[in-house]
């Protein structure tokens, strides 16, 4: 089964590079850390204007994957393109331009504790550009704050934001220089359900007003029938499952169902019955 899946992932991404169908396309991506294989030759098209939500158990490679489709880290073996281009063999300056086309949410946030709420978001354009109309950059902060809920906090410093204030003010930065691709890792992690849920509508918001292409890491169940276009599941490395909410649901494959059920295995539940007990 694992390799039919593999088998048909890269012959769905050859035709995806040559019809220009992906925005982004991974094709047969392996990447190893020593001896330790994250990504077996996994291939994907991500769709334009759809929300793509990865999924897997923890140590998969989810995170790994996603840094991949920003050149965050390059593959041992395998192709990466952006918009029909090979981006994985360029140079660190022309990624840096290609980056411009994407916004990133960091699992924590990323924000830089000695700037204001308004110098965070000005930060990527500061990197990228030379800021001359201070009177249009304050314009532009201020809309994105407006687009996150939090016109007001220009002046406000992190630490006096809560989790999910931070949550969002890192993702007006990510929004800051009007990207064609929105990346977030694990973006409801550590907030309530109610605070993950605003986050879930902001995604959906970003995804229709600005009619972006998203892609999602998460391990969040409620979050990926809430907001997925399309739902991969990683195991080991591999795509094991890849279709839309109801295709998931039903999936035959053992380990998809113990992951969206969140049941544990029965290996591991007789390595956890045979082991000592807290007394011996």
């Amino acid at each position: 089964m694992i390799a039919d899946n593999r088998t048909t992932a890269k012959r769905n991404t050859a035709e995806a590079v040559g019809n220009g169908d992906g925005v982004i396309v991974l094709k047969g991506i392996t990447k190893r850390f020593g001896k330790n294989v994250v990504l077996d030759g996994v291939s994907v098209a991500i769709e334009k204007g759809k929300t793509t939500v990865v999924i897997g158990p923890s140590g998969c490679g989810k995170t790994v994957l996603i840094k991949h489709l920003i050149l965050l880290l390059r593959p041992n073996e395998g192709e990466v393109y952006f918009k029909g281009r090979r981006i994985d063999n360029i140079s660190e300056a022309e990624i840096n331009e290609v980056r411009t086309h994407y916004g990133f949410l960091f699992q924590g946030g990323a924000l830089f504790d000695s700037l204001t709420v308004a110098e965070n978001i000005l930060f990527p354009l500061e990197q990228h550009t030379r800021i001359e109309d201070w009177t249009a950059a304050n314009e532009l902060v201020r809309s994105k704050l407006a687009m996150v809920g939090l016109d007001g906090y220009q002046s406000y410093y992190p630490a006096s934001l809560s989790g999910g204030q931070r949550k969002r003010v890192a993702l007006a930065r990510a929004i800051a220089l009007n990207p064609e691709v929105i990346l977030y890792d694990e973006p409801t992690t550590g907030l309530d359900p109610i605070r993950s849920d605003i986050i879930n509508e902001l995604i959906l918001k970003l995804q229709r007003e600005l009619a972006v292409t998203t892609v999602v890491v998460t391990h969040d169940m409620t979050s990926v029938y809430k907001i997925s276009d399309r739902i991969i599941m990683l195991h080991e490395g591999r795509i094991v499952a890849d279709g839309d909410a109801e295709h998931i649901r039903n999936h035959e494959h053992k380990v998809v169902q113990q992951f969206i059920r969140g049941q544990v295995s029965e290996e591991d539940l007789e390595a956890l019955r045979s082991n000592a007990t807290v007394s011996q």
